[in-house]
């Protein structure tokens, strides 16, 4: 074993004693707990060294737990296997869970009993399989640091719990020991959370919001401060009510972050803290798929669109028979490896599925597909265009389906899904499609009053179709009298121009010629003629399926509308081979049967109001502070979560300053196109005066903070996983404790607890005096003292939706205790959570012994359907949308499929904003297997596989730089012309890595794989305590190439972005390859 200990030191050139010294990493804390036999055990696991013994403990019932994976996104079913030794247990390995449909199709009946199913494993992916790595890095830390030096100079003391807590509620001179900060006094959170009352903040809120409808808003914004003269002093600017209270200037944001711990910091922050400023990643995710969804699923509700969900659709791959697989990396992102490919790979190997993939990239997907076609980078709203133009041209459309104009038309045409397609939509006097027309405005139907379920009134107004050249009145939600409408009209009514919604979109892919579409999108007009007859060849069995790479442009909107578009022409939405929507079981309660409706077990609970620091869901017309075009950054009516506007907008305090950042599971700085923008505002105390997080280990965002609270693993805690668009079944993964944590024990509420984002929140809430916390604090009798008050709830609603799942026996129950053993009674106390559920107790057992509750997989279709279906409207013509401007321009934004060109925040094209010229290459990234952008860099059995990304690049374009494969080279763009990484700590990272030439990638395209080239996450040297530890440069190596990607000429501070749908332009970049 010394040699394998010899090993470590030379890679890692750090030694055991190194962690020794410092407890606060688990390094040191795993060797001073004597857990010495756990390390050799793990050893002789990796090198397959165990014995039969030691192997057969493996597959004991009583040691396997059942989770759910976090290594990305997927969130595959997970069953944890450990080996015991007096009294204590080591997770060392993982594999996939029979009873879980994210990794098992079909996926076990779910009332297979844990006693049959110890034996039975399912393929889960590399970075699953690598897990224990995560949980056990030695750079985690353990207890809670403080800044001991600037920010992101890596300087940290440790700090008892109490006193961080104490520090961040009350403030003051926390940093008089730091050079420059002697003097400085932080704004603690005692002084931010102002307005408590729940009454005044109703009262204040409902006239704050009326703001934006008032016309004259200066006398409006004076009648306000009339009648709120008494509590003025709770608003950020009495002058500007709308930005609401100062309780706004506390701002939380997190990058994944999954149901339970969404609900639980929902509950703290926006409901009893009070804030709007609660923001998460989503749009350096998929960003403009879900915001292009949320538009399209926006339903008719009296007399205007409201309620869309934020959510998308893809295709049931397990039934579709031909599949336009664009911008999406089916065999190495998430949602692929595992789930999506189980399913797809039988049907291709059979020839039941035919796919044709459109990506700059020859990737694993199109070398199984059918057809391939390369195509330009940021020009798919092209090439859909031109399949639009074909179907509409031909007739290929699924005339039946998109005629039925209401809901009992759909009915009868056996169709659980319709459309607005046949609706009649105004002209104004340049052609400009706006509103739908209502019937009153012809005279055809007058509004009528319409009372809501709490009996409030409403104005409903009839819209209009045209039935055989004659108008019809029609209420898009009828169940009882079917309209069907023509679905090609231009007509004149009344003297008003209209368009039926079909005929826009028809018009719009007219636009242009095919062979003009053809030249911008770089595919032949023959192949795409032909990939329009081929998805109307296949009924409802076709789909056109999409993720980030068409999404992540400043066009995304519009391309995943178009994309959008197409399944709506051919019909094909709750259909089985269509598209489908994700189902899970509910968590948070409210439906009949389930015990606890946590949304109103809120004694207390604060009405939050405001602008947010992102300005999302509000028209900047709207805004007291509107000032004219352009504005000083963007307004976002349609979108939210806008992850590349957090911290930019902080730093230009717009529209106002913040007081304290919190931060969770998320890094910009890494994760963002641009993302090096972030830093300079990170580490200026005056922009953000006070920054503290929750965090594993001291990772490329969080090395900026101030506090660092260290928080659970997947493995040891809490979540509700939720599910996936491509998923037909319904579900709901649980994530739960299955190891014992391995941080510092800490004290709230009088209950020991590990230290974690949880106990951070009720710590607060505990020093806050806020309501809903403590004794009483979800109704009396009810306490809610500690995490498990809330998830155990949770469990119980899962438990109890609908049909409720068995108790479980005595032999279950008897399990249930035998396999949780080694769990400390701080995350498991089964008399406490016995007391929790209630009579629902053996329930809450049945399911967390199958980690989660899943559908039958005998029930998941009916018929020609999939049995969890979308059943509404779905928008072909988007009306909110139309109704919109853009912040810079004043323009309306199209509601509609449409083609736009890449351009920077003022409509100006790269081109003309001086960023294309001696750039010739677009650079793009992309997913492997192996790693996500920061989870997967700890695990040592991946960078074993893949310990170094490449610069990737074809071969014509590699021989005339003069590049061969394996040189290292430079990116350098407009926007960053020394290709490097600016840490303001006195550190620059360059851009540099190796080169990997191919012609899996179209000319004049460049790419590489995320999740390499980190300066923290253990890759470079910290100090705690005055202890030196030594980051592990292989955590450091490859290339990470984001801060070369365009920052926007206008915004200055970051990346390039969509102005509708909220997307970072990942995919836009044009940039310049230098031999190094």
């Amino acid at each position: 074993m010394e040699d394998i200990k010899d090993k470590e030191k030379n890679e890692k050139g750090m030694d055991r004693r190194s962690f020794l010294k410092c407890s606060a990493v688990l390094g040191g804390a795993v060797f001073a707990s004597q857990m010495e036999w756990a390390t050799d055990l793990m050893r002789r696991a990796e090198a397959g060294l165990l014995t039969p013994e030691e192997e057969y403990e493996l597959i004991k019932v009583e040691n396997t737990l059942y989770t759910v994976c976090l290594q990305c996104n997927t969130g595959c079913g997970i069953k944890v296997k450990f080996f015991r030794n007096n009294g204590k247990a080591i997770a060392l390995k993982i594999d996939g869970s029979p009873y879980n449909p994210f990794v098992s199709v079909p996926h076990l009946s779910y009332k297979t009993s844990p006693f049959e199913v110890n034996t039975m494993d399912r393929a889960i992916c590399p970075k699953g399989q690598t897990g224990i790595q995560t949980v056990y890095d030695p750079y985690r830390i353990t207890k809670v640091i403080k800044r001991a030096g600037k920010r992101g100079e890596n300087k940290w003391m440790t700090v008892p719990f109490a006193q961080a807590i104490d520090e961040i509620i009350n403030g003051g001179k926390l940093f008089s020991n730091v050079p420059g900060e002697e003097n400085r006094v932080v704004t603690g959170l005692k002084d931010i959370y102002v307005l408590k009352d729940s009454k005044i903040a109703k009262e204040m809120g409902e006239d704050a919001k009326a703001l934006a409808k008032a016309k004259d808003k200066k006398k409006a914004v004076e009648e306000f401060k009339t009648k709120h003269a008494a509590n003025l002093q709770y608003l950020i600017d009495p002058d500007h009510p709308d930005l609401g209270p100062i309780n706004n200037q506390m701002v939380y944001m997190w990058g994944r972050k999954k149901g339970g711990r969404s609900d639980f910091s929902g509950r703290f922050f926006g409901d009893y803290f009070g804030t709007v400023n609660t923001h998460g990643h989503t749009t350096v995710c998929q960003g403009s798929l879900y915001f292009t969804c949320k538009a399209i699923s926006e339903q008719y509700e009296y007399n205007k669109f409201s309620g869309g969900q934020k959510f998308y659709w893809q295709g049931d791959f397990e039934n579709s028979e031909y599949i336009l697989c664009v911008g999406s990396n089916l065999f190495d992102a998430n949602y692929g490896p595992s789930n999506r490919n189980a399913r797809l790979i039988p049907r291709l190997v059979e020839g039941k599925t035919k796919m044709t993939v459109v990506d700059p990239r020859f990737n694993k997907a199109a070398s199984k597909a059918n057809r391939y076609l390369p195509i330009n980078p940021g020009t798919d709203g092209a090439f859909f265009a031109g399949i639009i133009q074909w179907i509409i041209k031909n007739k290929k459309f699924d005339a039946k389906y998109l005629s039925n104009a209401n809901k009992a038309a759909a009915k009868e045409a056996k169709e659980t899904t319709w459309t607005n397609a046949a609706l009649l939509v105004k002209l104004d006097k340049d052609g400009k499609p706006g509103k739908f027309l209502r019937a009153n405005e012809i005279g055809l139907a007058q509004a009528e009053k319409r009372a809501d379920k709490d009996g409030k009134e409403h104005d409903f107004e009839y819209l209009i179709v045209m039935k055989d050249g004659k108008p019809v009145a029609v209420d898009p939600n009828d169940e009882k009298t079917a309209v069907t409408g023509d679905l090609m009209v231009g007509t004149e009514l009344n003297g008003i121009k209209m368009k039926s919604a079909l005929q826009i979109i028809f018009d719009s892919a007219n636009s242009m010629t095919a062979e003009e579409w053809s030249k911008i999108c770089g595919i032949s007009v023959k192949d795409i003629e032909l990939t329009a007859q081929e998805l109307t060849s296949y009924g409802k069995k076709a789909v056109v399926d999409v993720h980030r790479g068409i999404a992540q442009h400043t066009n995304g909107f519009y391309n995943v509308t178009s994309a959008m578009t197409i399944n709506l022409l051919l019909g094909n939405f709750d259909w089985k081979g269509g598209m489908i929507a994700a189902s899970a079981y509910n968590t948070t309660g409210g439906k009949e049967g389930q015990p606890f409706e946590l949304g109103k077990m809120a004694p207390g609970k604060m009405a939050k109001f405001g602008i947010s620091v992102i300005r999302h869901d509000i028209k900047y017309e709207d805004a007291t502070i509107f000032n004219g075009y352009p504005a000083k950054r963007n307004w976002w009516p349609l979108s939210s979560d806008i992850y590349e506007e957090i911290v930019p907008s902080m730093g230009d305090a717009y529209p106002y300053p913040i007081k304290a950042l919190f931060s969770y599971m998320g890094t910009p700085v890494y994760a963002l196109p641009a993302g090096h923008t972030n830093i300079e505002i990170l580490v200026d105390v005056n922009k953000i005066p006070l920054y503290f997080c929750s965090d594993i280990l001291i990772g490329t965002t969080t090395m900026y903070a101030d506090y660092i609270f260290p928080d659970l693993t997947y493995l040891e805690r809490w979540e509700m996983q939720g599910s996936h668009p491509n998923m037909p079944v319904k579900v709901q993964p649980v994530r739960q404790p299955v190891i014992a944590p391995l941080v510092e024990t800490v004290t709230v509420f009088g209950e020991e607890m590990p230290c974690s984002y949880e106990a951070v929140q009720l710590a607060l809430a505990e020093k806050l005096g806020m309501k809903g916390y403590g004794k009483d604090g979800f109704a009396p009798g009810q306490d809610f003292t500690k995490p498990d008050d809330y998830y155990i709830r949770m469990v119980a609603n899962v438990a109890t939706e609908g049909t409720p799942v068995p108790d479980a026996d005595d032999a279950e129950l008897k399990l249930f205790l035998e396999s949780r053993k080694h769990l400390p009674k701080t995350v498991f106390d089964p008399e406490r959570w016995e007391k929790i559920a209630g009579a629902n107790w053996r329930k809450v057992v049945y399911v967390l012994n199958r980690g989660g509750r899943f559908q039958e997989y005998k029930d998941v279709y009916k018929d020609a359907y999939v049995s969890n279906q979308y059943k509404k409207s779905i928008n072909i013509y988007q009306e909110k949308t139309a109704g919109t401007k853009n912040a810079f321009t004043g323009k309306s934004n199209p509601g509609y499929a449409t083609y736009i060109h890449i351009s920077i925040t003022t409509g100006k094209s790269p081109k003309e904003s001086g960023l294309e010229d001696g750039y010739p290459l677009h650079l793009l990234t992309q997913r492997d297997i192996l790693h996500t952008k920061s989870r997967t860099v700890v695990d040592y059995w991946l960078l074993a596989i893949k310990p170094e990304n490449e610069i990737i690049i074809n071969t014509v374009d590699a021989k005339k730089l003069g590049i061969k494969d394996g040189d290292r080279a430079r990116i350098v763009s407009a926007t960053n012309p020394d290709g490097v990484w600016d840490l303001k700590n006195g550190t620059k990272k360059p851009m540099i890595g190796k080169v990997k030439v191919t012609e899996t990638i179209m000319p004049g395209v460049i790419t590489f794989t995320l999740g390499h080239g980190h300066w923290a996450t253990g890759a470079s040297d910290v100090k705690i305590d005055g202890e030196v530890i030594k980051g592990d440069p292989r955590r450091a190596t490859g290339i990470h190439a984001n801060a070369a990607m365009w920052i926007d000429p206008y915004l200055k501070n970051t990346c390039m972005l969509d102005p509708v749908g909220g997307s970072v332009s990942f995919y836009d970049t044009k940039v310049k390859l230098i031999k190094a």
